[in-house]
């Protein structure tokens, strides 16, 4: 049996993305024995990890010797890196060490020491990895390449009519800028409309969000949802961040917004803006309101 070692973080500083795709990446081993090592970080996901049956190995640093120690006491075959601070350096230090398999799961475009890397993220380049990695190395990019849990494969197959002026909203698990408040703020200009917004509770602002939510009969706030695909098929589009979430929205066919909020999203994007997709390089309302518009196909009297 091979033994696998997915090595990736999630907090309310760094996001719960990297976990969230991992779950889902690992269910394509099937016959392996997986572990995780994670951090104990504040407003993590680690909960998670075991109630979907995996062994979690606690680490206190992303130090490469407490990486490597954990690799020989597991007896590691295959090592998944999906972590931006485990970086080229320590990849090399342990295919050095050890010569095991490393599978890397990247998204911005840096130099690895890997056996398989995957970006799987919409428009990912494979022409952008060749100095990057060895010549040996299995690229695997674009959204053929997509991370999808079950239930979105399972929501699109049913084909639900989506109800008109219905908006997903999602601007990342933790968003820590509160991205998600503003927003709604904006959309309170707009008339007859109701709004999904999903997060979870490692967001630091659940409470304001609660807040603002409450009263308001056509906002519905959703925390540590398990049902987003059945959300995303039943709205007229999404306003998101260009981010992992982005990917399920498109494979939805969904139509959507995509407000930009932190700088490893740079890359997806400028590939979106390029492509001609509804995009804002940060929270504007004016922007927005005007995106919006376009999307509901129609103007709106209190503009």
């Amino acid at each position: 049996m091979t033994n696998i070692l997915l090595r990736g973080d999630s907090s309310s500083k760094i996001g719960l993305g990297h976990n969230m795709r991992d779950l889902v990446l690992v269910k394509e081993f099937k016959k392996a024995k997986i572990s995780f090592a994670c951090q104990d970080l504040k407003g993590n996901i680690n909960h998670k990890i075991l109630e979907a049956g995996y062994n979690l190995e606690l680490l206190k640093s992303n130090s490469k010797e407490e990486l490597l120690k954990l690799i020989k006491k597991l007896k590691i075959d295959l090592l998944i890196i999906d972590h931006y601070k485990i970086d080229y350096k320590i990849e090399k230090y342990i295919k050095k060490k050890t010569g095991i398999k490393i599978f890397v799961v990247d998204d911005t475009y840096e130099k690895h020491q890997c056996d398989i890397l995957l970006n799987h993220n919409l428009g990912a380049d494979l022409k952008r990895y060749k100095h990057l990695v060895p010549s040996s190395c299995e690229l695997r990019c674009g959204n053929r390449y997509t991370l999808l849990r079950d239930e979105f494969i399972k929501e699109k197959k049913r084909k639900r009519a989506p109800k008109k002026r219905t908006i997903f909203l999602a601007m990342g698990g933790t968003d820590v800028e509160n991205i998600s408040l503003m927003v709604l703020k904006s959309l309170k200009k707009l008339t007859d409309i109701e709004v999904h917004l999903v997060t979870t509770s490692s967001n630091k602002n659940i409470l304001s969000l609660k807040n603002y939510t409450k009263n308001r009969a056509y906002l519905h706030l959703h925390t540590d949802a398990n049902n987003i695909a059945k959300l995303m098929a039943k709205s007229s589009f999404a306003i998101v961040s260009p981010s992992v979430i982005l990917n399920e929205v498109y494979f939805m066919n969904l139509p959507f917004i995509a407000i930009k909020t932190a700088k490893n999203q740079d890359d997806m994007y400028k590939y979106l803006k390029n492509k001609n997709y509804l995009t804002l390089k940060k929270f504007n309302e004016r922007k927005l309101l005007k995106c919006c518009q376009q999307l509901l196909g129609s103007k709106n009297e209190n503009l």
